[in-house]
């Protein structure tokens, strides 16, 4: 029996939709990361219950922190990205958690270089706040061991790719490593990586999208956790095709999930035609509660997924909208 909600949060669905495709389900994914890394430090006494911790969130990692800090009496400090609903900030504030939420802004790429400098400020004023470092610190790879686990038992020993948004790299570049270096595990363990365009993760920061950056899977600052040689092939997708891919994941599979769902779902199913005979697991890191109004209720505007197919570049100055492909074959960090 869970002692905490957040641990039946945190707790993904491994739904099969085909026979060589598989979604991994999560309610809230940040959860994961959250509750293991906060757990981790007050096990090596680098914080104590009572401490408050401190970092910037677009929404998710927000949510996720409130409620690790719930669960071990913790405070929260939270700076939020001008993307936190109204239904966020409720929750936040009934969880005891402080939300400081940047004024709007179009631009999500200033919104970031905001947020960073708030923490900044706050860390100034507050020395003795403890900032959790969520696109740096690799502790926050702690909690997929277990999901790695049971992906492990569930999947068996055949070749798997593993598809979904880099993001801060906790989720997807942590679930690859544990199943890589596991015992009985897959034998053949491929990473695809998805990106919005316009981030700098692996260098696409020259392009942009019309529509916006899909949060929460690219980034307009380097991330210092993105261990850029575990992936093998990248995509580049572009709002537009996420949200077809977001609309026929529903319609087709009843899987109500977010953006960049969409797009990793996308990538998924183009991933399994290339390669026979690999079981193709995507992340599905939220539920679409979030996107109903941005998303799903422009339903009608979504492309038959048989119009879409990306673009195969070999180098990123070929990237172009609305999708782009790239063998990225382990390499490290491009070039600032």
């Amino acid at each position: 029996m869970d002692q905490h909600i957040a641990e039946a949060i945190g707790r993904p669905d491994l739904i099969r939709l085909d026979d060589r495709l598989v979604c991994l389900r999560f309610e809230t994914m940040k959860v994961v990361s959250a509750l293991a890394a906060v757990r981790h430090l007050l096990d090596t006494g680098a914080v104590r219950r009572g401490d408050t911790l401190l970092d910037s969130s677009s929404g998710i990692y927000a949510y996720a922190l409130a409620l690790a800090c719930h669960r071990h009496g913790m405070r929260c400090h939270i700076v939020g990205s001008t993307t936190v609903d109204h239904t966020l900030r409720t929750q936040l504030a009934v969880l005891g958690a402080t939300l400081e939420q940047m004024e709007p802004c179009d631009d999500l790429k200033l919104d970031q270089k905001r947020r960073v400098g708030r923490v900044h400020e706050i860390l100034a004023e507050h020395p003795e706040y403890h900032w959790m470092r969520q696109y740096h610190d690799d502790i926050h790879y702690l909690g997929y061991r277990a999901i790695a686990d049971r992906v492990r038992e569930e999947t068996g020993t055949d070749p798997l790719t593993v598809v979904g948004g880099v993001g801060s790299g906790a989720s997807t570049g942590a679930l690859t490593r544990y199943l890589r270096t596991a015992d009985g595990g897959p034998t053949d363990v491929e990473l695809v990586g998805v990106q919005p365009y316009g981030s700098v993760t692996f260098g696409a920061q020259h392009t942009s999208d019309p529509d916006i950056i899909i949060a929460g899977i690219g980034s307009s600052i380097p991330f210092g956790n993105v261990s850029h040689e575990l992936y093998d092939t990248l995509h580049w997708i572009s709002f537009d095709t996420a949200l077809s891919g977001a609309v026929d994941l529903l319609r087709r599979h009843a899987v109500f999930a977010g953006l960049s769902t969409g797009a990793a779902y996308l990538a998924a199913r183009h991933e399994r035609e290339r390669t026979p005979g690999r079981t193709v697991l995507f992340l599905a890191p939220d539920t679409g509660h979030r996107y109903v109004d941005t998303v799903y209720a422009r339903h009608h505007e979504a492309a038959p997924l048989s119009h879409l197919t990306p673009q195969e570049v070999s180098d990123r100055t070929e990237l172009t909208l609305p999708w782009s492909r790239m063998p990225w074959n382990r390499r490290p960090a491009p070039a600032p």
